[in-house]
């Protein structure tokens, strides 16, 4: 028999009113002619056309004329070419062709799922057996682009769950592109995304051990310039879409959570931001930070990727390097063991591994933890987020699959000072998607990727479906002494 878990009244659906203002481009030769369209109309014209928007969409973002503004001034370029003095345009013209670059990005219209979750750095004025926690979501929107967006909720003394409604806008991070890179791992990770080799090969003999990215995308340019091969000058580019990679993002202080989302911003990671695994990390000397792995994806190519706060509002972002940082499914353990970074993985695709590192964005050497066992687990197993501290072991939550595609929850045990050693699993699965969990975009589908204990409870968010996402509860010391009678 399973054991009896608690499914909480609570459900957190995707809005397809959440939008984000994007910078919108056809073609060079398609802006050249809305931009010389423009140019034509008087200050009179611009101004009557741009006065109304202007009033229309304040109501739909915190502030549409600096994202008009920004969006236009990432034409300079065009306008050189078209011979006209960008400083010299009037505040109205440069709102007006700014508005031709624009388009609204609903980006939670098509699904609202996949959440991991994490205590909040903000604990104060609660009282006794409350917590304030950050959930992360995986949001889909038009052509099916994932993003990273969040909302805070609280728990009350009896796990009654209240999650905290949305603001009212939405904004994207200031982009910082700071990185000093380290040639030979740059270079390897360059390899695995196979650009190819007598380009790679020829790039990094121009430059030193270690480098910035100014001085890469100069090499890359001049390089590119030479070249004719068309084909070729590609390659040029999937060097630079790597190197974007790498970069901080940062959000105005005045914005709640819910404003804040982390959209696809490098070309490796253009068709989106996958499952990101929250943890909050506990340093040997006491401090923490918040990493979050998860993984970009351009369309053909997998990239696991490292994301770093201490705030929320500050993050920075890289990829992982290493035979063990291939496919998806990387969750952090939240703290060393033996001195040692502990990371699960799923390199093959359907099993379980576990790997170790002294270096956070290295791994290597990945260890086969568990391979499917049960028939609900036949197809894949994997996990479903950072496995999670109790004096018995490291609890881990994983997914599995079975006949017609099904996916359930499960959990096993790690030994504490070795969890390569598994001490227990269950043999029923924890989770099953019910009547009412099991119709969605991707029909019978339950996941997560982080779940937290409070008041002695084990607390998953879960994902219904590929749609939306609730919440589920059961009591840690009961799973505890399941999974020890279970054993291996």
């Amino acid at each position: 028999m399973r054991l009896s878990i608690e499914r909480k009244p609570v459900r957190v659906n995707p809005d397809p009113k959440r939008v984000i203002a994007r910078f919108f481009f056809n073609g060079t030769d398609r802006a050249k002619e809305v931009i010389q369209r423009v140019l034509e109309l008087s200050e009179e014209q611009a101004f009557a056309i741009i006065s109304p928007l202007l009033q229309e969409y304040s109501k739909r973002h915190r502030n549409i004329t600096r994202v008009l503004n920004r969006h236009c001034s990432k034409l300079k370029s065009l306008f050189t070419e078209l011979n006209v003095d960008y400083d010299s345009l009037s505040v109205n013209m440069k709102l007006l062709i700014g508005s031709y670059f624009t388009h609204e990005y609903s980006i939670e219209s098509a699904a609202f799922f996949n959440p991991s979750i994490i205590e909040d750095p903000d604990q104060s004025d609660l009282e006794d057996g409350e917590k304030r926690v950050i959930i992360s979501f995986r949001a889909v929107g038009e052509g099916h682009i994932s993003s990273i967006t969040f909302r805070r909720a609280l728990f009350d003394k009896n796990n009654n769950i209240t999650v905290i409604p949305a603001g009212s806008y939405i904004d994207e991070a200031e982009i910082i592109r700071n990185a000093v890179y380290n040639k030979k791992l740059f270079f390897n990770k360059a390899a695995i995304t196979q650009i190819n080799i007598d380009v790679l090969r020829e790039v990094e003999q121009k430059l030193d051990h270690h480098f910035e990215y100014a001085n890469l995308r100069r090499i890359l340019l001049d390089s590119q310039a030479l070249q004719k091969d068309d084909i070729k000058r590609l390659e040029y580019d999937k060097i630079l879409w790597l190197a974007d990679s790498y970069y901080e993002i940062v959000f105005s202080m005045d914005t709640d959570i819910s404003d804040r989302v982390i959209f696809p911003i490098s070309e490796y990671e253009r068709k989106g931001i996958e499952d990101a695994r929250f943890v909050k990390f506990m340093h040997d000397d006491g401090s923490s930070v918040y990493y979050a792995t998860y993984t970009a994806y351009d369309g053909a190519l997998i990239m696991p990727k490292l994301l770093q706060t201490n705030d929320f509002y500050n993050f920075r972002i890289m990829p992982l390097y290493g035979a063990g940082a291939q496919n998806k499914n990387l969750a952090l353990f939240p703290r060393k063991i033996n001195g040692r970074y502990v990371m699960m993985s799923r390199i093959d695709g359907w099993n379980n591994y576990i790997m170790y590192s002294d270096k956070i964005n290295i791994w290597e050497d990945p260890i086969k933890l568990q391979q499917p066992k049960f028939s609900w687990e036949f197809v894949q197993i994997g996990n479903c987020g950072s496995p999670i501290e109790t004096p018995h072991g490291w609890l881990m939550i994983s997914h599995g699959v079975g006949p017609m595609r099904k996916y359930v929850l499960s959990v096993s045990l790690l030994r504490l000072d070795d969890p390569a050693v598994e001490i227990g699993r269950l043999k029923e699965p924890l989770l099953v998607p019910n009547s009412e969990e099991r119709e969605g975009y991707v029909p019978n589908v339950i996941y997560s990727c982080g779940s937290i204990i409070h008041n002695n409870k084990l607390i998953i968010p879960y994902g219904l479906s590929d749609y939306s996402t609730s919440f589920a509860e059961v009591e840690v010391d009961a799973l505890i002494n399941r999974l020890l009678s279970d054993g291996v």
